[in-house]
């Protein structure tokens, strides 16, 4: 079966933007590797010292009940306005909020024709703009998606981000 759906694949030039592995798993799966990929990225940053991980393991545990209480619009706003420094100059909040909405945009404005705010890989994601942009339906969708891969975001940065004690 994984043969036959690898050469489907293949067989449609990868129009779906979706590798051959991705299509032996779930969609709920991919939104785990994503996510597990994203902190397991950041843990491994020699870039980033251990208060902005522990700062973004607790951000990632914050925003959902923010977009629960303030919609997806005014949380990604409100983790953009507190992310905005100069980048050489950005303390450890900037560079923690940037990165968690930087990481949440690449989620919801992927190239896959699964994702809410479809992006070609060529085209610069701007998750601000397809916000403002979308139509209620493509924005409720967003929004439940963003909760859904936040769940694995939060439970991945809590296991390998957060500073014990």
């Amino acid at each position: 079966m994984r043969e036959n759906m690898q050469k489907m694949e293949q067989s449609n030039g990868g129009e779906s933007g979706i590798a051959p592995a991705e299509t032996n798993r779930t969609y709920i799966q991919r939104m785990a590797v994503d996510a597990f990929k994203k902190v397991k990225n950041l843990e491994e940053s020699s870039s980033e010292n251990k208060d902005t991980k522990d700062k973004y393991a607790s951000y990632a545990t914050s925003l959902p009940v923010t977009i629960i209480t303030n919609g997806l619009g005014q949380a990604a706003a409100t983790l953009l306005a507190a992310a905005k420094a100069d980048v050489k100059e950005a303390n450890n909040v900037q560079k923690a909020n940037m990165k968690l909405y930087k990481d949440l945009e690449h989620w919801l404005c992927r190239d896959d024709s699964m994702a809410p705010y479809y992006t070609p890989q060529d085209e610069t994601p701007d998750l601000m703009r397809k916000i403002v942009e979308s139509d209620r339906n493509t924005y409720m969708r967003a929004q439940a998606e963003a909760l859904a891969w936040l769940q694995w975001l939060k439970k991945f940065a809590t296991a390998y981000l957060k500073q014990r004690g």
